[in-house]
């Protein structure tokens, strides 16, 4: 039950376009304890389906930008590739502080760093 209540949280935030790894991947390592390779792995096939359909109604609703996002999408693919054969040559405690420190760093910018400089849109 625990997995199918992580899925449903991690495709809603999915959905939204903020990305459910963020909150599937510390999910599945604090309560179904995988490694964290097979986490990471698990957000992959995660991701494809959900992406898929959030895409499609981004699309319907016109609120994707192709001549933005097709530049993004190949260096995208590159990446992956690149950090794919990175995060196999490192153990899974290692990927596991990384994957820590990125989400806490991504957290205090969402607090702290967005925003500034703008009128209008300040933080409660």
């Amino acid at each position: 039950m625990i997995v199918i209540l992580i899925g449903l949280a991690a495709g809603i935030i999915s959905g939204m376009g903020i990305g459910g790894g963020a909150i599937l991947i510390p999910a599945l390592v604090i309560f179904v304890k995988p490694e964290q390779h097979i986490a990471q792995s698990v957000n992959l096939l995660f991701f494809i389906p959900t992406a898929i359909v959030a895409l499609v109604i981004h699309i319907k609703n016109k609120n994707v930008n192709f001549r933005m996002g097709i530049p993004i999408v190949i260096s995208g693919l590159g990446g992956a590739v690149l950090g794919s054969t990175l995060a196999l040559s490192m153990n899974g405690a290692t990927l596991k502080h990384i994957f820590g420190i990125f989400l806490l760093l991504m957290g205090l910018y969402e607090i702290f760093g967005k925003g500034k400089g703008k009128k209008g849109n300040k933080a409660l």
